[in-house]
Parts: C-alpha cells; structure tokens; sequence
C-alpha cells in the first residue's frame, strides 16, 4: 500500500499544470463573486428601490435578506452539482453552473423596481437570488476539484488557488464597478438606473466563460459509468467521512462569516455607521481586494512548499481574531488612513486564507465522492455563515445599539475555524485519496 501510495504520488507530481485550466476555473469563480460582491456593493440601492421603509435600518436588513435567501439555496445546488459531478464528470458542472450564473445575473440588471411594479419587485429579486444560489452550489467546489485533480501532487495548493484568484477578481472587478457606478450616479442624479450595468455586464463575463470551459481536458477522475444503479456518492460520504463532513461544515462557516464580515460588510458599515462616503468606501475595499489577490497565489504555493496547509490557516484566522476589534473601531474612525488600515489589513489576512484552503478541503475527500461531499459540506457551511453575516452583524447592532457589534461576531467565526481546522486531518503532503 505505501509502495503504490508512492508511486501515486510520484505519477501525480509528473503531471504539469494547463493554463486553460487555470484560466477556466478561475473565470466562472469570477462571476460568481462578481455577482454576489455587487448584491453586497449595492445593499443600499438595492434597500431603497426593491425594499422602500422609512426606516433605513429595516430596509437595509430586507436588502440583506435577500443576500441570505441567494445563499441558503447554495446547499440545494450542491446536492444537485455534487451528484451530477461525481457521475458525469467535473466539466459538465462547470459548463452548466456558469451558463445558469449568468442568466440569473444578467436577470437582476433587467428587474423592473417597486416603483414600477409594487410587491411583485421584492417578489421577482428573491426568486432570481434563489435560482442564482442554486445554480453557484457547484461552481466553486467543482473548479477546486477539477484544478486540483489536474495538478501535480506539489502544485495542488497553487493550483486551487485559481478558484479564488477568480472570486477575488470577482470582488476587485465588483468593488470597481460599483465605486465607478455610485460616483456616475451622484455626479449624475437623472440616471438612476446605472445600477443596472454592472449586473448586464455579468452576461459577457459568463460568455467568456462558458467559451473556455467546452474546450477543457478532462480531469484524473473520470466516472464508471458501468455502475449505475450503485450507491449514491453523497451518501457515501455520510457513511465513510461523516466528521469531515461535519468539520468542513464548521470551518466554513467561520470562514464565511470572516469572509463577508471583512470584505462585503464592512464598507457599508464604514460609510453608514462610520463618517466616509460610499464611494471611499468601496474604493479602498477595490485596494484590498487587490492586495489579497496578489496574497491567495503566494499563500497556495507556501502551503505547497514550506508551510503545511492546516498551520497558515490556523495563523490567518488567529489573525482575524487578535485584530477583529481593532480594525472594525478604525472603520469608525473619520480619516480614511484609519479606515485603510482595518479593510487592507483584513484583505491581506483573508488571502492567505483563500490561498491555502481550497486545496486543504478538497484533499480531505476521496475521488468518488468527493464533489458531493465537499459541495455539500461547503456550501451548508459558507451559506449559513456567509451568507447570513451581513444580516446578522447589521441585526447585532439594532438589537444592542453597539456599533462595534459585529466585531464580536467576526471573532465567533475565527474562534470557529481555527476550532475546525485543529481537528481536521492535513494531507497537504499526501496522494489523493
């Protein structure tokens, strides 16, 4: 067994790494997080032309219900992707997930307001961000698969990296739209509708995408199609991992939670609780996303060469925690270096986590189930986490009249993870199950 272990990992290590790989796996995770960065960018638009109360704290919780209600049907794709993944084939999930994400994204730019229509505005966008989280249940996890499968065994963290090289560029190229649309909309006032451009750009990016993903290789694992009536991989996964399961579950959601408290919330909460405007807002959170990108790719090949994967992200979500407090009490702050400080040093930190995780969660499932399980596991996670992170953290602070609120429960979510990933099994070194 060691003997073949060996020369399984030797065989995986001749492989050698395909750009259109990498390139294919990052475009559709840049869609992806294009779309949702921009529902978060835009929270306050969204708040004032679908949900209109006078009460601006009641509007912006119904413009982040629909945040959460986008990523509460994530798990139900990911049962769904994970299954047709895991008996199809990786590229027939990334094909179809990123022809559904940009209909649905290309749908939102095109949805008449409450003013034009009443109830039924509210009514159409849940029912657009419901499609939308069912169809990205497997995009992430299924371009993690597929990167990682196709790369050497000393190049899977850099090379499952690329999926959020591609949902970091997602959040760079949605933070710059949205800075750009919200300075035209104020230096403009007769073009309210710009909003909507952003959101009709996401059918070209999805275009782009689907062109290089029909044109993919295929990855190590390929389905026994000769074996159909045999158990469901799903629930394979319950029977052989259930603690990974259930641990993959809980780092997630701490990592959600720090993902959208860190780079989604936190320019609403700088310019509505804080004294900057939107607009500064959105542009130093453009800067710290691109000081993560340029962080995830060095933080995969790190944890492929000199530190073990569990180690550098048991020290990034430490981070989080130790500066949680700070960085959110300089978000307050009236001068924009204070806000700088706090939004690019939790860009910097959240890059080495995004570099050295995909890999990590991925390693810890065995081929024939793998997308399942971790789809599944991911999702459940991120979308309770991530997705109800704004809503809780702006709830938080109505409910106790603390602006510094949601500092406390960006700790809880590192306290999560790092909790997690003790527990969790790191075959960073290791051949493929």
């Amino acid at each position: 067994m060691a003997a073949n272990a060996t020369r399984d990992f030797q065989q995986d290590q001749s492989r050698k790494l395909s750009v259109l790989s990498l390139v294919a796996g990052l475009m559709g995770n840049i869609l992806e997080w294009y779309d949702f960065g921009l529902y978060g960018y835009f929270a306050p638009l969204i708040a004032a032309r679908f949900f209109p109360v006078h009460d601006a704290i009641l509007s912006l919780l119904a413009a982040y219900a629909g945040f959460a209600v986008g990523f509460a049907m994530r798990p139900f794709g990911a049962l769904f992707f994970g299954h047709i993944g895991d008996r199809v084939g990786r590229r027939t999930v990334l094909v179809i997930s990123v022809t559904l994400m940009g209909v649905a994204t290309t749908v939102i730019g095109l949805l008449p307001s409450f003013r034009m229509v009443g109830l039924w505005a509210p009514a159409l966008l849940l029912v657009v961000r419901l499609f939308q989280g069912f169809s990205v249940g497997g995009e992430f996890t299924g371009s993690v698969s597929y990167l990682i499968e196709t790369a050497p065994a000393d190049r899977r963290g850099y090379a499952g990296s690329y999926a959020n090289i591609g949902s970091t560029g997602g959040y760079l190229l949605a933070a710059a739209m949205a800075a750009v649309t919200m300075a035209v909309i104020h230096g403009h006032p007769s073009w309210p509708w710009a909003w909507r451009l952003p959101f009709l750009a996401g059918g070209l990016i999805a275009a782009l995408a689907l062109w290089l993903r029909r044109r993919l290789p295929s990855s190590s694992y390929e389905p026994d199609p000769s074996h159909p009536g045999e158990v469901m991989p799903l629930l394979k996964a319950f029977r052989s991992s259930p603690r990974i399961l259930a641990l993959v579950m809980l780092l997630t959601w701490g990592y959600g939670v720090v993902n959208y408290l860190t780079m989604v919330f936190l320019p609403t909460f700088a310019s509505h609780f804080g004294t900057i405007t939107p607009a500064t807002a959105l542009t130093l959170n453009t800067i710290a996303d691109a000081v993560a990108i340029l962080v995830v790719p060095v933080a995969g090949l790190l944890s492929d060469t000199c530190v073990r994967r569990r180690t550098l992200l048991l020290l990034a979500f430490g981070g989080f925690f130790v500066t949680a407090y700070a960085f959110f009490a300089l978000a307050l702050k009236a001068t924009i270096v204070a806000v700088a400080i706090g939004q690019l040093g939790f860009g910097a930190m959240l890059g080495v986590v995004m570099g050295a995780a995909p890999a990590m969660l991925a390693e810890a499932f065995q081929a024939e189930f793998r997308l399942s399980g971790y789809s599944l596991a991911f999702n459940f996670g991120l979308g309770l986490g991530g997705g109800t992170a704004p809503l809780i953290a702006t709830a938080l602070i109505g409910t106790s009249g603390m602006s510094m609120a949601p500092s406390f429960y960006l700790m809880f979510g590192a306290m999560l993870a790092m909790t997690a990933l003790y527990l969790m099994p790191d075959r960073s070194r290791e051949p493929l199950l």
